[in-house]
C-alpha cells in the first residue's frame, strides 16, 4: 500500500516509516501540516493516511476537514496523545475513519491499517435502504431524499448493520464484532460515538430520528428510515 505519514515527531515518524517500509508499505512522510494537506491532495493517491492531532501549521482535524471537502476519500487513521470521547468524537466529526491514542503497539497500528484498506477496497453488501434513506456500502454512497450524505468508513460500516436487520435490535458488541477488526478488549461503548455521528449525519439534518435506542441492548433502524 502506499501511505501517507503526517507526524511531528520525527524519531516516531521515522520508526513508522521504517516499520510501514518493512511490511513492504511505500511511505511517504510530512512533518508539518500544511506539507500534510500538501502530500494528501496532490501526492496521492494514497491507500491510507496517518494523521496526527496536534501538527504545526494545520491540525490533523483542519486537514481532514480540507481532505473531504475536496471530495477525498482516502481512509484517514488519527493518532494523537489525546484521550478521551470528545477528542475522538471532533475527529470522526471531522472525517476520520478511526483513532488511535499514542502510545500504541505497531502490531495494533498494522491491524487498523490492514482493516482500513480492506474496508476501503472489499467487495461489500448489496444497496440497502430504509424509506428514502439509501446505502451504497460497496461504492461508499449514502443518499437521502436524493442529497449525498458523506460517511467514514466506520460510519458505513454500523450504519450497514443496522440497515441490514431493519426494525430488529442489534447489540452494540454485535456491531462492535462486525465492524471493527480486532475488537477484543475494545469498550463496546464506542460504538455510541459513530452512532451520535450518524445521527448528526443521516436524522438531525433532515428531521428524522431513523436510529432508535433500545436501552439494554443497542440500537434499531427504522423500517420507513424514521
Amino acid at each position: 500500500m502506499r501511505i501517507l505519514v503526517v507526524e511531528d515527531e520525527e524519531g516516531l515518524a521515522e520508526s513508522l516509516r521504517r516499520g510501514l517500509s518493512a511490511d513492504g508499505h511505500l511511505v511517504e512522510v510530512a512533518h508539518d501540516g500544511h506539507r500534510g494537506l500538501d502530500l494528501a491532495l496532490a501526492g496521492g493517491p494514497y491507500d491510507v493516511v496517518l494523521l496526527d492531532l496536534m501538527l504545526p501549521g494545520l491540525s490533523g482535524y483542519e486537514i481532514c476537514a480540507r481532505m473531504r471537502a475536496h471530495g477525498d476519500t482516502t481512509p484517514v487513521l488519527m493518532l494523537t496523545a489525546r484521550d478521551g470521547e470528545h477528542d475522538e468524537a471532533e475527529g470522526l466529526d471531522c472525517g476520520a475513519d478511526d483513532y488511535l491514542t499514542k502510545p500504541f503497539s505497531f502490531v495494533v497500528l498494522a491491524a487498523r491499517i490492514r482493516a482500513l484498506a480492506r474496508r476501503a477496497g472489499a467487495p461489500d453488501r448489496s444497496v440497502l435502504q430504509a424509506g428514502d434513506l439509501v446505502l451504497d456500502p460497496q461504492g461508499r454512497r449514502c443518499r437521502r431524499g436524493g442529497r449525498d450524505i458523506e460517511l467514514t468508513a466506520r460510519e458505513l460500516g454500523v450504519l450497514a448493520c443496522l440497515m441490514e436487520q431493519p426494525g430488529r435490535a442489534v447489540a452494540k458488541q454485535d456491531i462492535l464484532d462486525e465492524v471493527w477488526d480486532a475488537p477484543h478488549g475494545i469498550d463496546a461503548n464506542i460504538v455510541e460515538v459513530y452512532v451520535s455521528s450518524l445521527r448528526k449525519k443521516i436524522d438531525a439534518p433532515f428531521g428524522r430520528r431513523s436510529i432508535r435506542t433500545v436501552h439494554g441492548t443497542g440500537y434499531r433502524m427504522a423500517p420507513d428510515g424514521g
